[in-house]
């Protein structure tokens, strides 16, 4: 076969990701390895030299037609299917040569991203597997194709949630793609083929196209409802070190080592990516902007996004920006170790000041509400522990600078962390940690399941009542468990699978959830969306302890409804809370919501009824 020189030498901005670039005349190939590595191309048929450009750029161009062929990069007897496959073999040992318009469903150059406004996103955290493995009408259960099934479809949207923050969906390394039948679990924060949708998820791992093509079939359904597809992604660290492509084409760039020559390990999972070597950059910039433009994605949550330095994060932004800045990008704000880099550099919750339009999870909400992290048996401000009101506050006005939050009250951030209450991720419980029905049974004791209904319906008013943006973890509507294990990254189906007959079980549950949601939606002055409007018509009232309420006022040509008064009393007996008088209609009572009304009241004590919320309005 013919190996071509190529005539540019591209610089550190031209050069893209594109290792593989298919036409029926010809197959080029490029690879970021080091300048003085012996880089072959190695197809099922061929051995193929490639050349040296510059900049450490190796390239080889295969002639005629090879769509279909598999491939691997060779650097210096080092094989894999480089760091940007586009297809691969089952298990992700080889890349494939493809003709991606041949992936596309029937009608996908007509699919659009389903966006909106940050502050209006409602986002619903799911697996595949725990989705709808034990659905017994899915056709496709465990699989990319589930989320194309009416059922699907229909639960979601009676359920409301607008946005489907799907975990890893790459081709990751836990799961052997061989053995589908054994049923081995994983999250799949384990990454090997960053830009490859996971073979376990399809009907055939050992078919290179069809992962691609039913993965755009659930983008394409879900667009169609309505609903936007949120991508869990992991640039933070690689399966390991030793097998992972990043090392076998150019061994040690991509990791970070610390000063004694260790590799660093703020990830928590042996090994940390180095964002700030301007590949890595590259590398994290094009496979985001792939995901969008290939695969239609509406947006991103970075895993431990504290690994990730700050100008990585900002450049992020500013090029999802120039494809559609309402593309929303949010992540976790810490690490799990120290990483090689201080914190000061690094995409931390501490820092997000400095991250324009992007989000980061609020842990201090979280933990006001269920307790500690660190402790699955300590309980807060759920279990009636007096103490976390003012941090319950920050989060309800979206981690802002608020006159009337004292920050040295909150738990975690001293001070605002956001500038805008879009910045903030407002959540109870996701896939990490206990969910929130085991978290509520660790922290108080011989809890009954009335008490632990009331309390479950309560943390997630608070949660939607916040004007940062809403998430919610996969199954909490069913009142799902997990059987107490805190950690299910590799807990079988019957520790994670969503149990669909609890929603006969208890269809107060799921009604309230639902009504809660619309809530929100029908009223924007739950979610105002700038913080100089929270800070003018939001104000905390007088409470006593283990009772957090607020007015939002003053909503003449924000809201049809003119005042909001919610009272989320956590405490055992009724509470009263002095508020404006006048006649208000009560919607949010006793573990029910009615936007029409329960009731009305007129005077200027609200009664908030034990271990509950109360929502008025006039």
């Amino acid at each position: 076969m013919t190996v071509l020189m190529m005539a540019c030498k591209p610089s550190m901005e031209a050069f893209h990701f594109d290792e593989m670039t298919y036409s029926p005349d010809e197959t080029v190939f490029r690879l970021f390895a080091p300048s003085d590595a012996e880089c072959l191309v190695l197809t099922d048929k061929d051995s193929i030299r490639m050349t040296l450009d510059t900049d450490s750029i190796w390239t080889a161009t295969l002639k005629g037609d090879h769509k279909g062929e598999a491939y691997q990069f060779s650097v210096n007897g080092q094989l894999s299917p480089g760091v940007f496959a586009k297809a691969v073999t089952v298990n992700g040992e080889k890349g494939v040569i493809i003709d991606m318009r041949e992936t596309d469903p029937q009608g996908w150059a007509n699919d659009k991203h389903v966006l909106r406004p940050y502050q209006d996103n409602v986002i619903y955290e799911m697996h595949h597997r725990d989705f709808s493995i034990a659905r017994p009408d899915a056709k496709y259960p465990g699989k990319f194709l589930a989320l194309t099934e009416p059922w699907a479809i229909d639960h979601l949207k009676s359920l409301g949630v607008n946005a489907v923050h799907i975990l890893p969906s790459y081709d990751y390394g836990s799961v052997d793609e061989t053995r589908l039948s054994d049923n081995k679990y994983n999250w799949g924060y384990d990454p090997v083929n960053y830009n490859v949708p996971e073979g376990g998820y399809s009907t055939d791992p050992f078919k290179p196209g069809v992962r691609i093509q039913e993965f755009k079939q659930m983008v394409q359904a879900l667009h169609k409802a309505g609903i936007s597809v949120i991508l869990d992604v992991v640039y933070n660290h690689t399966y390991d070190i030793e097998h992972s492509n990043f090392q076998k084409t150019y061994p040690d760039y991509f990791y970070r080592k610390t000063d004694d020559g260790a590799y660093s390990n703020g990830s928590g999972c042996g090994n940390e990516t180095a964002s700030e070597q301007p590949r890595m950059r590259k590398f994290m910039i094009e496979s985001v902007k792939y995901w969008i433009n290939e695969y239609h994605i509406d947006g991103f949550r970075f895993d431990l996004m504290g690994c990730h330095d700050i100008e990585t994060m900002n450049a992020i932004r500013k090029a999802v920006d120039e494809i559609n800045p309402d593309i929303f990008i949010y992540g976790e704000g810490w690490s799990a170790g120290q990483c090689a880099l201080p914190n000061e550099q690094l995409g931390m919750k501490a820092n997000i000041l400095q991250m324009p339009r992007i989000a980061a999870f609020s842990d201090d909400i979280r933990d006001a509400l269920r307790g500690p992290f660190s402790d699955d048996t300590k309980g807060a401000f759920l279990a009636g522990i007096p103490g976390e009101e003012e941090s319950l506050k920050a989060g309800i006005a979206g981690m802002i600078s608020h006159p009337q939050v004292d920050y040295s009250k909150v738990n975690y951030s001293k001070e605002p962390y956001a500038t805008e209450p879009t910045q903030m991720i407002s959540y109870v419980s996701c896939h990490d940690d206990m969910c929130l029905v085991d978290r509520l049974k660790t922290s108080i004791p011989a809890i009954s399941e009335s008490e632990l209904i009331q309390l479950d319906l309560l943390a997630q008013t608070a949660v939607f009542t916040s004007q940062g943006v809403p998430f919610l973890l996969s199954g909490e509507e069913l009142l799902r468990d997990k059987k107490g294990v805190h950690n299910s990254f590799e807990s079988p189906d019957s520790i994670n699978h969503l149990d669909w007959s609890n929603l006969q079980k208890y269809p107060e549950v799921f009604e309230y959830y639902k009504r809660l949601i619309a809530l929100r939606q029908h009223h924007p002055a739950f979610r105002l969306g700038k913080a100089d409007m929270v800070r003018k018509h939001l104000e905390f009232l007088k409470s006593p302890r283990q009772v957090v309420a607020f007015h939002l006022k003053d909503l003449k040509g924000i809201d049809t409804w003119q005042d909001i008064i919610v009272v989320l009393n956590a405490s055992k007996t009724s509470q009263n809370i002095a508020i404006p008088t006048g006649k208000y209609t009560i919607i949010c009572q006793d573990g029910k919501i009615d936007e029409q009304g329960l009731g009305t009241y007129n005077g200027k004590t609200a009664t908030a009824p034990p271990q509950s919320a109360l929502i008025l309005h006039r």
